[in-house]
């Protein structure tokens, strides 16, 4: 089968930013508690006239132009996002209409904050499957609006999320780069650690919903940290043993941006000693099924990665969910135009060696 890797990448940020003393406010808590508890300082904020499949739309068009791609050569649109526009039709429908992906198939997946690196493997199959002279690319997506199912009165969830999206552009690569190994996990008997626990088919929108505040997220934090920090070391292991590479081979690790300090405090349980750990949330915050994407293109901006380093990406989310990618990266450094929404001279924070500097507790 054809190798198939990255070779376009793209995110967008909007505009407002949104500090911790405007969050704290009404969650009765400090920047200093925040910085403290998460090592955010500042999210993004959708304005109110976007939606998800804008933010969606600004990202997809600045991966195909790093990839030198226009749309009517994708075979794919996949958005990745737990915050659609509205139940159906799917985000990815409105994303592939606005950008002119004629020939593509659209459709959303839904591993909340993991659903990027599931739906990076679903593109990935599908593309290394086609038959010749099918179209050979697929766009991946991921993006959130978090914002609009936040509970600012809720200290545990309020400051953690920002809105944003990032995106993808698979397709053919050179023997010995692409995706090589990708592990998704699922542990269903953990689901009501993350969850909004009303507005669909179970507890449909009513004024009792409504006014009981159940159309917001919650999230049981320490549930939630209890069991990335027992899986995500384990599964990372385990699906590096099954491709033949040992931990001190990787060059740069990516995760999910959920909480700073969990991420400090799980970094040397990784084993990865040799590994840049790679940053974004200290300015973006938890940016959902967007944040490993939009990671992603910050590292590509910052020429930290060349053809042929061993990359790990790892995210983890609502269901409960877990998404692991290994892949040996495939783009020239700074390939593409460098992303207007980021500022160049605030590079994103990356460490070396296992130390993770400013975020440790």
């Amino acid at each position: 089968m054809q190798s198939i890797g990255i070779i376009g990448v793209g995110s967008y940020l909007p505009e407002a930013i949104i500090s911790n003393a405007e969050i704290g406010h009404g969650a009765g808590v400090t920047d200093e508690w925040i910085v403290r508890k998460t090592g955010i300082r500042e999210r993004r904020r959708a304005a109110p006239h976007e939606a998800t499949s804008d933010l969606a739309v600004a990202a997809a068009q600045r991966a195909l132009e790093s990839a030198g791609l226009t749309a009517d050569q994708l075979a794919y649109v996949v958005v990745a996002t737990s915050t659609p526009d509205h139940p159906q039709p799917a985000t990815a429908a409105l994303v592939q209409h606005r950008i002119g992906a004629r020939r593509a198939a659209a459709f959303d997946v839904n591993a909340v904050c993991s659903g990027f690196v599931y739906a990076l493997k679903t593109v990935e199959k599908l593309l290394g499957g086609a038959p010749d002279g099918e179209p050979r690319h697929g766009l991946v997506i991921g993006a959130d609006i978090y914002s609009r199912i936040l509970d600012y009165g809720d200290r545990r969830t309020a400051a953690l999320f920002g809105d944003g999206a990032g995106a993808t552009v698979l397709g053919p690569v050179a023997s010995g780069l692409g995706l090589r190994e990708i592990s998704l996990v699922s542990r269903g008997d953990a689901h009501r650690l993350i969850e909004v626990t009303a507005g669909g088919s179970r507890r449909p929108p009513s004024p009792q919903t409504v006014t009981d505040g159940d159309h917001y997220f919650r999230m049981d934090g320490r549930g939630v940290r209890d069991f990335v920090t027992r899986t995500l070391p384990y599964e990372t292991g385990r699906l590096l043993r099954r491709a033949g590479v040992p931990a001190d081979a990787v060059q740069h690790f990516v995760p999910h941006q959920a909480n700073g300090i969990m991420l400090a405090e799980l970094w040397p349980d990784l084993g990865l000693h040799r590994a840049a750990l790679h940053l974004t949330l200290e300015r973006y915050a938890n940016t959902g099924a967007a944040s490993v994407p939009i990671t992603l293109a910050e590292m590509n901006r910052s020429g930290a990665a060349a053809p042929g380093d061993l990359v790990v990406l790892a995210a983890f989310g609502g269901g409960m969910s877990l998404g692991i990618a290994l892949l040996n990266w495939s783009m020239d450094p700074r390939a593409g135009a460098p992303a207007p929404d980021a500022d160049p001279a605030v590079p994103h924070l990356l460490t070396v060696g296992g130390r993770v500097g400013p975020l440790a507790p």
